[in-house]
């Protein structure tokens, strides 16, 4: 919905699917510890009464912003409940959160000039295929188990036989964590699984 009274208890479906917008922003914007700063996300709230409106949230200067659904549903309520800007202009709604009228086709003009990628199951891979993973007789991936921790570090001292791999320099949340490894296993990327430790 792009006005009225976002209902915080039914994220689901009364609020036309908005927690599915709100899962997207925080796997963008959160890491682990911390927000990433090269990252700018925009909402396009589409339904419900009134024209559509764009939501943006800037990593580099938003405050405010937590790993709880609850929480970002709170901040989008806040700015649906204001007068929506005209076209094209983004308004501050507090540091790093600024709202605009428009749809996708006036984000996609003010994109212009940069690479666009649009997603899609049915397309080429965005990344260079290589390898795949070693398979059994069954031709099906070998078991593999893998341990992840909360936001401390793993006391890896009571796992003697583990492998310690990385998904990247940034800790991430453990959801996004296991995302990644699913797309790896599921599109059959070799993983470096050597020796332990």
């Amino acid at each position: 919905m792009s006005k009225g009274t976002l209902p915080l208890n039914d994220l689901a479906s009364g609020a036309g699917r908005v927690d599915v917008l709100i899962r997207a922003t925080m796997a963008a914007l959160l890491t682990s510890h911390g927000l990433r700063n090269n990252v700018v996300v925009v909402l396009h709230l589409m339904g419900g009464p009134g024209p559509p409106r764009r939501i943006k949230f800037d990593g580099q200067i938003i405050t405010g912003i937590h790993a709880e659904e609850r929480s970002i549903a709170g901040i989008i309520k806040k700015v649906i409940a204001t007068p929506l800007p005209p076209i094209g202009h983004w308004q501050e709604v507090s540091r790093g959160l600024s709202h605009s009228g428009g749809n996708l086709d006036t984000t996609l003009d003010e994109w212009k000039g940069t690479p666009l990628v649009a997603l899609d199951a049915q397309a080429p891979r965005l990344w260079k295929e290589k390898s795949r993973l070693p398979m059994s007789s069954s031709n099906t991936v070998q078991a593999i188990d893998f341990v992840l921790s909360d936001d401390q570090a793993l006391d890896v001292s009571n796992l003697p036989d583990a492998r310690l791999r990385s998904l990247g320099d940034t800790w991430l949340q453990g959801h996004l964590a296991i995302g990644i490894v699913h797309f790896l296993l599921d599109e059959g990327v070799e993983l470096n699984l050597g020796e332990a430790k």
